[in-house]
């Protein structure tokens, strides 16, 4: 049967991080103004000792990654940073399927909320955290300085 299951980001697999990245240049466009993203840049984003990132996996290949935060001191509560697959991987359900693997392991460490911010005109994303029950609680700016639709979702065990 084949499997997602996730697998921490280290400094010897950030190139595979930058492959995923790099494939979603709409994305990186939205978010940083540019195309791509380099070495330096993914490393300060995910390997910063606040946040927990983790590659997504299916069966063996790499087709994702996943960034968050358990506790925000802003609001104490955890944050979704980033859910990102391959370009390559995209419309075969693998997001969502993560995502909900991913909420399952939340609610198992006791978390009865998640938030997520999402680039405000990044209606695809909306759409999608929608779908999986998320609503819409304010606009905030990132940490980019970028306007955010920030979203809740409340978790049931």
């Amino acid at each position: 049967m084949d499997s997602i299951h996730f697998e921490e980001i280290t400094e010897e697999t950030l190139y595979i991080v930058i492959e995923i990245i790099n494939s979603n240049p709409e994305y990186i466009q939205l978010e940083h103004g540019k195309e791509r993203r380099t070495l330096e840049e993914v490393k300060e984003d995910l390997l910063n000792g606040k946040t927990k990132s983790l590659f997504i996996k299916f069966d063996d290949t790499y087709i994702g990654i996943i960034d968050y935060l358990l506790l925000n001191e802003k609001d104490q509560c955890p944050w979704l940073g980033l859910l990102m697959i391959h370009a390559d991987y995209q419309g075969f359900g693998f997001g969502r399927q993560a995502y909900f693997i991913f909420e399952k392991e939340m609610v198992e460490k006791g978390l009865r909320v998640l938030r997520i911010g999402v680039l405000k005109e990044n209606h695809t994303a909306q759409r999608f955290w929608r779908s999986v029950g998320f609503e819409y609680f304010k606009t905030a700016r990132s940490n980019h300085s970028n306007e955010v639709d920030c979203f809740e979702k409340k978790l049931k065990n």
